[in-house]
């Protein structure tokens, strides 16, 4: 038996989203929504539902040294870092670095090309493969930072 749950979670992602003039931004957000409760008989524990949607899941391996010129997410997707290190790019200038783990959610569907950029370039880093898992989500994307607690 458990003897303190702890205090309410937070779980931090980055969310690559397109503003209303068609340019993409990465911005730092949490996942906070989350419920104390058993699952299948298990012993409690925090659970940040999202709604429910259809999804494509997808694994991807991108060799040593890849780049991935500009382009858009094909979906709204979360984006999961399984193992080897990447790095996103978004038409803002910012740039995140992600190792295993951590994950990000990639939304810049609808951007606007402006001085040869458009959408995201993302890239590995270092001397393995990054191993991603992708869930592409079948919904409508939003243009605004943070859609998910």
């Amino acid at each position: 038996m458990i003897e303190s749950t702890g205090p309410r979670p937070a779980v931090s992602y980055w969310h690559l989203w397109t503003d209303g003039d068609g340019t993409s931004h990465l911005t730092q957000c949490a996942l906070t929504e989350f419920d104390l409760k058993g699952v299948g008989g298990a012993a409690p524990q925090w659970n940040n539902q999202q709604e429910r949607s259809e999804a494509t899941i997808v694994c991807t391996v991108q060799p040593v040294g890849w780049i991935g010129d500009w382009h858009e997410n094909p979906a709204p997707q979360w984006i999961v870092v399984l193992s080897g290190r990447w790095w996103i790019e978004a038409m803002d200038g910012t740039r995140v670095v992600q190792g295993p783990g951590e994950f990000s959610f990639g939304e810049d569907q609808g951007c606007m090309p402006t001085n040869g950029r458009h959408g995201h370039r993302s890239g590995t880093i270092g001397d393995e493969p990054a191993v991603l898992m992708t869930i592409q989500l079948h919904i409508a994307p939003a243009r605004q930072p943070c859609r998910f607690t």
